[in-house]
């Protein structure tokens, strides 16, 4: 990654995390703290307004804004690639947000740059069929606003069970979703394949445990990979 480029990425790491410490810093962008020290400097005699507190950690001023948006080339390759997969792959709510996104981008940007003819790298399968969206926008929405559901599920063995769960995230595997959840019946965090939800509900007088989050979801997981050694 070229210098221009790292100052640019601390500017936002600092701009979306301040106060951050040096040693915070250099963790996230991957050099020394001493290195980061150096950055500073640099960003200091450009005229990027950073300052430092002793046992705090450095932040911008409040009235900094950055300049126009500036893409390169394999950024914008991203950018095509991420919007085209996500228009295939999810409900008809985030990719019309992915499709709105890359509307913003390009009024900013060359209009040859987000022209998918000069774009070397696209998603160009056909993408996930109804069925496994079925339930999509529902449960993302779900998630969202913190309702609880009730869904009918068909088990991989082929049998059907009635349950309320607490949706906390969606997951893309490469061909299947999964919804990431606190299922009322078990008394646990479950995991759901979205494509064998039969019907969903919402549940408007059942609400959120203050306890069930998407960190403590992600805790469980992490401790049963340690448990039983998934790879």
């Amino acid at each position: 990654m070229r210098k221009a480029d790292r100052l640019f990425q601390l500017v936002n790491i600092i701009r979306s995390h301040q106060p951050i410490t040096a040693e915070q810093l250099a963790e996230r962008i991957g050099v020394s703290v001493r290195t980061i020290y150096r950055y500073i400097d640099d960003l200091s005699v450009s005229g990027i307004p950073v300052y430092g507190e002793p046992g705090v950690g450095y932040a911008l001023d409040e009235d900094f804004e950055l300049p126009p948006l500036t893409l390169n080339h394999d950024e914008i390759a991203a950018l095509m690639l991420g919007v085209e997969m996500l228009s295939r792959s999810t409900g008809s709510d985030l990719a019309e947000a992915a499709k709105t996104l890359l509307d913003k981008i390009g009024a900013v940007l060359p209009s040859r740059s987000l022209n998918p003819n000069y774009t070397p790298v696209r998603a160009l399968g056909e993408g996930l069929n109804d069925h496994n969206l079925r339930h999509w926008n529902e449960l993302y929405r779900a998630i969202q606003q913190k309702q609880t559901v009730r869904i009918t599920y068909l088990s991989l063995n082929e049998e059907t069970s009635q349950r309320v769960i607490f949706p906390l995230g969606l997951f893309f595997w490469g061909g299947k979703w999964t919804t990431g959840t606190w299922c009322q019946l078990r008394n646990s965090y479950r995991d759901f394949r979205v494509d064998r939800i039969k019907s969903l509900d919402f549940v408007l007088d059942i609400g959120f445990p203050e306890e069930v989050s998407l960190e403590a979801y992600t805790s469980f997981n992490l401790e049963r990979i340690k448990l039983f050694g998934f790879n």
